[in-house]
């Protein structure tokens, strides 16, 4: 076992990426089933009760570990911290933001912490901070970025030399080949969105994941949001955001992502996705995809 797959539990060191609103417990649960690490999402969660009965229904589909994603720049992530306590969650990712304040009170709980960071001093102070592991975030990857990025193939070996922890490379990792070139370059898991959003389990809009479908290596952008960015698929929405040269704040709510990425309405908001997108041309299993990349025929 490699020190990932000792911290999680599972068989592969192969994570799943907390996709905002769309790591439904299906997948989760799939995911997990297959061997590697599921991730509940939380950051447009509301309310606590919201996060425990996901918790809860991913429960009912599996009996392999899984865990959550928790998204500091949600006021609320302290309290999903308590209830991911109380139900027995062994492992969480940190992401948007540092994991200084969450890391003890996740710790005194029992539970573990991966750092998602985009750079070298980030990793380093989430190391002091007490992470357990580190989840190095290249720009190629979908979702929100911040400013200061570097590629996965720079950024991963760059961590892997500044700590001393497990790190898990994320970003334009969607298949066996992009796996290996992980373990390459000295991660020890990887991290897998995009890819995941287009399986049969995911509860993603069939316009999204036929859009990631039709991607070409050039289809997503990096959309300004003022104190971040986010990379997402070229649609037509985008291309009037990257003209008009304005924020994109309002395309990026609660509301806008429930009608865009759940309900398919392509005109209401931006679809994360990394540059991976160019490489999927099917909509396959969970299982599937872990196993092409592991190598089990």
């Amino acid at each position: 076992m490699s020190r990932v797959t000792d911290l999680l539990g599972c068989r592969y060191p192969i994570i799943l990426g907390a996709m905002g609103v769309i790591c439904n417990p299906e997948l989760v649960a799939a995911v997990s089933e297959a061997g590697g690490f599921g991730l509940l999402a939380t950051a447009f969660a509301k309310d606590p009760k919201v996060v425990r009965d996901q918790i809860r229904a991913t429960k009912q589909l599996t009996g392999k570990p899984f865990g959550a994603n928790l998204y500091v720049m949600n006021p609320l992530a302290p309290e999903f911290a308590e209830v991911l306590a109380q139900e027995g969650v062994k492992c969480v990712t940190v992401s948007g933001g540092s994991p200084r304040e969450l890391i003890p009170m996740l710790h005194d709980a029992g539970i573990k912490v991966m750092a998602v960071v985009p750079t070298v001093d980030v990793a380093r102070s989430a190391e002091a901070a007490g992470a357990d592991a580190i989840v190095a975030e290249g720009a190629e990857s979908g979702g929100v970025q911040g400013l200061m990025v570097s590629s996965t193939m720079v950024l991963v070996p760059a961590v892997v030399d500044a700590v001393n922890l497990p790190v898990i490379a994320a970003g334009g990792i969607g298949d066996s080949r992009g796996y290996r070139a992980a373990l390459a370059l000295g991660a020890e898991g990887v991290q897998v969105g995009t890819r995941f959003i287009a399986t049969r389990e995911c509860m993603a809009h069939e316009h999204y994941k036929t859009i990631i479908v039709k991607a070409k290596e050039t289809g997503t952008e990096l959309v300004d949001m003022g104190r971040f960015r986010i990379r997402a698929l070229r649609t037509g929405l985008v291309e009037k955001m990257l003209n008009s040269g304005g924020s994109a704040g309002q395309a990026f709510t609660a509301e806008a992502v429930e009608a865009s990425w759940l309900k398919g309405d392509l005109d209401a908001g931006i679809l994360p996705a990394g540059e991976i997108a160019g490489l999927i041309s099917e909509i396959p299993s969970a299982r599937e995809v872990i196993e092409e990349m592991v190598g089990v025929k």
